[in-house]
């Protein structure tokens, strides 16, 4: 069942990428070039489907607060603690990322999809990035434990 609802849940997210037209960079690009406010062609689309995204999540989230379990069973994460140098990190990667190209993980991922080449070649380096992230890591670790 648990599969079932996650498959769902990533249709529906999938889906909804679809319909916004965030697997289009340009879009995304639109949007984070303030640059084109002045001669009236920026994007605030994209602001939109943030803030449908934030309103849904807060209500999980508050929905969740007040339970032990998740509905389908087993423990509900708590939320993130703290600022640490990897959340600045891998913000600060992204962000470059998504500025660059106007591509990020999740349309990325709907992208191949539709056949999207750029989005191909982002999810290449996407998985690149995390075997990288693995092996320094360990490294880390290990360092730490010597």
């Amino acid at each position: 069942m648990r599969k079932l609802v996650s498959f769902l849940s990533g249709l529906i997210f999938g889906l909804g990428l679809m319909i916004s037209d965030m697997v289009n960079p340009a879009r995304v690009l639109a949007f984070l070039d303030l640059a084109a406010i002045p001669a009236g062609a920026w994007d605030p689309t994209l602001i939109f489907v943030m803030g449908g995204a934030m309103i849904v999540s807060a209500a999980a989230w508050a929905v969740a607060a007040r339970r032990r379990e998740a509905a389908l069973g087993g423990p509900i994460p708590a939320p993130r603690q703290g600022i640490d140098w990897r959340l600045l990190t891998g913000s600060a990667i992204f962000g470059v990322g998504w500025g660059l190209v106007g591509i990020c993980p999740g349309p990325a991922i709907v992208g191949m999809a539709v056949g999207g080449a750029p989005s191909m070649l982002f999810v290449a380096a996407m998985i690149a990035g995390m075997i990288v992230y693995r092996l320094f890591d360990a490294a880390l670790a290990r360092r730490a434990a010597a």
